[in-house]
């Protein structure tokens, strides 16, 4: 009897989380999702392997990194990248019916509050934005209120909890969107992965040795996606580096990988996956990190 493929998401019902859930879960063999009150909770589910896979954001057009999803896979879980998936981000203000004047406080998830900046200082200066773990966490506070009370949420949101949407787009930015990471205790051996992720700390005081580093893949003429720095949280100045590149550092590109290893102290493979989340696209079994 085969074990059902549980696939967690940043709950409750209604945020853009399950909606990247559902459409990853549409087009692959995924049995059941499940609702998680964070992103560490889906996580470190996966590692302790309590859920098959985790669906995570990582990246937005606006705000740009999600810290903890990275800072995660670094140091605190040993996961592997799956696949990735963008989602098109539509906040909106959702209220209970009544005057939206009356409003002194909105609330959403960090990153929802931080990409309608602009919007909420423009129409709302004198409210208090309140942080919670998820914009459809902050909706159904809202539900929940005696008024006075807003959520920037999805209008999946806004139809779960009864509430009613008082602007449609409220992103400070056109094209807002988000990039999510399905995560889990393997890698799946893809016939041709599009994409490597993976961190690494260079040796310290050793003047040029980031410029080694990008030139060993300037060297194979491969082309770095993304880079930037998150502090190793044990002393100022000192940086983990990520880097998302396309190729693939566990099969035709691990040269790349060998010598990088000889110039870092650390460096950790996240995952050489495909773009398009296709089934057909991964062969049966998976490879060892």
């Amino acid at each position: 009897m085969s074990i059902p493929l549980v696939l967690g998401y940043l709950g409750p019902p209604g945020t853009f989380s399950e909606q990247a859930a559902r459409e990853f879960q549409s087009s692959y063999a995924i049995d059941a999702l499940k609702a998680l009150p964070s992103i560490p909770h889906v996580l470190l589910e996966v590692d302790k392997q309590e859920i098959g896979l985790g669906l995570v954001p990582v990246e937005n057009s606006i705000e740009g990194t999600v810290n903890v999803t990275l800072d995660m896979l670094a140091n605190e879980v040993n996961l592997f990248i799956q696949g990735e998936l963008v989602l098109d981000i539509r906040h909106c203000l959702l209220t209970l019916e009544g005057d939206k004047k009356k409003i002194r406080f909105i609330y959403s998830h960090p990153q929802a509050l931080a990409q309608c900046r602009r919007f909420l200082l423009d129409n709302f200066p004198n409210a208090s934005c309140i942080p919670t773990e998820s914009t459809a966490q902050a909706a159904l506070l809202v539900k929940q209120s005696a008024g006075g009370l807003a959520a920037l949420g999805s209008l999946v949101a806004a139809q779960e909890y009864g509430l009613a949407v008082r602007n449609s787009d409220a992103s400070d930015f056109p094209g807002n969107k988000t990039r999510f990471l399905i995560v889990g205790k393997k890698s799946f051996s893809y016939k041709k992965p599009e994409k490597s992720s993976l961190c690494l700390a260079v040796n310290e005081n050793i003047p040029g040795v980031l410029h080694q580093i990008l030139g060993e893949f300037a060297k194979e003429q491969i082309d770095l996606t993304k880079i930037e720095s998150r502090p190793t949280k044990k002393e100022l100045g000192n940086y983990l580096f990520f880097l998302d590149c396309r190729a693939d550092l566990l099969g035709e590109d691990k040269n790349v990988l060998e010598r990088l290893k000889k110039i870092c102290r650390f460096v950790k493979v996240l995952g050489c996956y495909g773009t398009g989340l296709l089934k057909e696209e991964a062969e049966l079994g998976y490879r060892e990190k």
